[in-house]
């Protein structure tokens, strides 16, 4: 059902099938470029899958806060990372993705690396926003290296590669991680903190390695009597902005699995509580085994489009499933809720790889810093938002609820196609046909 709609050729847009990225040479992929930035993502996702499962109990049990305090401090780092996004991505238009992006990971590595100093909740406060702020403010950097370093017909397909990585190494750190967990001493904590720390300087100092595609370095150079770019055009671009928050309502999606789903299952369900967990692991099992392959089918506008929509509906259906599961005996419980988490993987992967694509090529090319800002920013808020949005309409209202949830993802699926085809005719400022 979800695959039929992106069965058509790549080409429809009148381009040619771009070679595989990921195409193998050995055990990494044979694009010297996307290998060694899969090696920096494998580090830092190693690093970052360590410390998910302890960093509130670190705060907590060994540093000794109070759990609402250290919850209140890391909403506000989030808020001031969401805040730093859009300046971030003008700095790398300014200075260039790869630098700019090696100072924030280094400058994340520093400041994770001053949780082990932490002893009082100012401390604490200061760390966290620091280190958060920074890692936050990477995000729509990050996009716009992958926009310097990687070819734009296969920027797409290698993202999706690159977030496999990222799951199958926060998977293993995370097994890891519950060792410490199991061990439970100040030691153990520590030791996992300044891993995580070296997980970010590590690949900070490999970054600048990367080497310009062509087409970058082609716009480094601008042609005589350019006209000058407009590099705040982005937070302007209502078109853009428009898809922006449409893409920011489906990543809502995220924090189903995080938060609605643990709090719907104990609240709601007679399903044990393992089955968080066991849903966790069917996401993150599909998601690497699917990415990959739904990017190389969504790497243009018109089938990104139809990956979004079909994204929303999808959704909507998980969400549908999901409200079936209370009221059920434990196994069938546990069965409604694990087809609703694949459903969900589908829808997952669609958008992923149909937001990547859109954030691309709605975006001006000679400032892609500030509008990978802009739209990794809409994701973070969406990210922030989500919780709340989960909680107050799932959560709190049932089933009526989850119809609530599942139709505002249905339609910003589908309101994506009247969105995409206004920026496409007010592309006409970028020189591009309406």
């Amino acid at each position: 059902m979800t695959t039929t709609p992106l069965a058509k050729s790549a080409c429809e847009d009148g381009g040619s099938r771009p070679e595989r990225a990921t195409r193998a040479g050995g055990l990494l992929p044979a694009d010297p470029v996307l290998r060694l930035a899969t090696v920096l993502t494998a580090v830092n996702s190693l690093g970052n899958g360590l410390y998910f499962p302890l960093g509130v109990l670190y705060f907590t049990r060994i540093v000794g806060l109070e759990a609402t305090s250290v919850g209140l401090g890391m909403t506000v780092a989030g808020l001031v990372g969401v805040a730093a996004g859009v300046p971030a991505g003008r700095a790398a238009d300014r200075w260039g993705a790869r630098r700019v992006g090696s100072l924030l990971w280094g400058g994340t590595g520093i400041a994770t690396a001053s949780y082990v100093l932490v002893g009082s909740y100012a401390a604490f406060l200061v760390a966290v926003i620091c280190a958060t702020g920074l890692q936050m403010a990477s995000r729509g950097v990050q996009g716009a290296l992958y926009a310097e370093v990687l070819a734009p017909a296969t920027r797409v397909e290698a993202r999706a590669y690159l977030r496999m990585v990222t799951n199958v190494g926060m998977g293993v750190g995370g097994a890891l991680g519950a060792v410490a967990l199991q061990v439970d001493t100040r030691g153990a904590y520590l030791t996992v903190i300044v891993l995580n720390a070296l997980s970010f300087a590590g690949p900070a100092l490999l970054l600048p390695r990367l080497p310009l595609a062509p087409h970058a370095r082609e716009r480094a150079v601008p042609a005589a009597g350019a006209a000058a770019v407009d590099r705040w055009r982005a937070v302007r671009d209502l078109p853009f902005l428009t898809v922006t928050v449409l893409n920011a309502v489906l990543v809502v999606q995220y924090t189903l699995a995080e938060v609605g789903l643990p709090l719907w299952i104990v609240q709601r369900t007679t399903a044990p509580r393992w089955t968080a967990a066991l849903l966790m692991i069917v996401n993150c099992v599909l998601v690497a085994l699917l990415q990959v392959r739904v990017a190389r089918r969504a790497s243009h506008v018109t089938t990104a489009v139809r990956a979004m929509g079909w994204s929303g509906l999808l959704l909507a259906a998980a969400c549908a499933v999901y409200a079936l599961s209370a009221g059920l005996s434990p196994v069938w419980a546990v069965l409604s809720l694990t087809a609703g988490a694949v459903v969900q993987v589908f829808a997952e992967v669609l958008s992923a790889a149909g937001g990547w694509t859109l954030g691309y090529e709605l975006a001006d090319a000679r400032a892609h810093g500030v509008y990978q800002g802009v739209f990794g920013t809409g994701a973070s808020a969406g990210m922030m938002a989500g919780p709340a949005l989960v909680t107050v309409t799932a959560i709190a209202h049932g089933a009526f609820g989850w119809a609530v949830l599942g139709g505002v993802f249905a339609l910003a699926g589908l309101c994506v196609a009247p969105a995409v085809r206004w920026a496409r005719r007010d592309g006409a400022w970028r020189g591009e046909p309406a």
